[in-house]
């Protein structure tokens, strides 16, 4: 498994004015939870932060945090709690880690990851549909796979794959049940037909007959006609 390393360094002081001077000057306010200790502000390096953000799934990944306090410095095996974002810019505002045991079985979500192109979808036109984009396994955090790979060539219209289908890597146990569907392929969508009535409404409207004027000479008579009579 890949080494990877993150400086920190204890942070002193807390609230939102000093949050905002650490991201100014390319900081992160951070938390670390270790076990059965009190909890320790550090800060981290945004850079460095977001370079393991595009490159890595981080909640699976373990991160060795290098922890600077003085002259002392401490690394701690840890895992991604939680990243806050800024609901405006999108911009990580602050993170919290916390500290695993390397030799204790933990629970990740690892995404699933297809491979090859579903008949059902190549030949017949039908969709593929996930119901889960990730697993949850359980496992040492030294065992913690990148991602599930799920072989979904063969699958036709109708099919469906289910925990129980997938092969996990030694030592990685699925939590969800073995019947859970985690992904499978549907017909394609039927184009609906116009509703009956739709088609030619403006030809099937009824003609709207005026009412005809009378007219001298046609039914009632002319002026001309009464002083005749008279």
């Amino acid at each position: 498994m890949e080494e990877i390393i993150l400086e920190a360094e204890i942070r002193e002081g807390r609230g939102r004015a000093k949050a905002k001077d650490l991201r100014e000057t390319g900081f992160l306010p951070a938390v670390v939870y270790f076990h059965g200790q009190e909890a320790s502000s550090v800060t981290v390096s945004r850079g460095a932060l977001l370079k393991l953000v595009h490159q890595h799934h981080l909640e699976n990944v373990i991160i060795n945090l290098k922890i600077k306090s003085g002259d002392k410095t401490t690394v701690k095996p840890c895992l991604v709690k939680e990243i806050q974002y800024d609901p405006v810019s999108e911009d990580i505002i602050h993170v919290d880690f916390s500290e695993i045991s390397l030799t204790e079985s933990i629970k990740v979500n690892v995404p699933v990851q297809v491979k090859g192109e579903a008949v059902g979808v190549k030949q017949d036109g039908g969709s593929l549909e996930y119901l889960m984009w990730e697993i949850e396994v359980e496992c040492l955090p030294t065992n913690i796979p990148q991602e599930i790979t799920v072989d979904i060539a063969a699958l036709k219209i109708g099919d469906a794959v289910h925990i129980k289908d997938i092969a996990f890597p030694d030592k990685v146990v699925p939590v969800n049940e073995p019947e859970t569907v985690v992904l499978h392929v549907v017909a394609p969508m039927k184009e609906e037909a116009p509703a009956e009535g739709e088609e030619g409404e403006a030809a099937a409207e009824p003609e709207v007959i005026k009412e005809k004027k009378e007219v001298p000479g046609e039914g009632a008579p002319s002026p001309e006609a009464k002083d005749k009579a008279k």
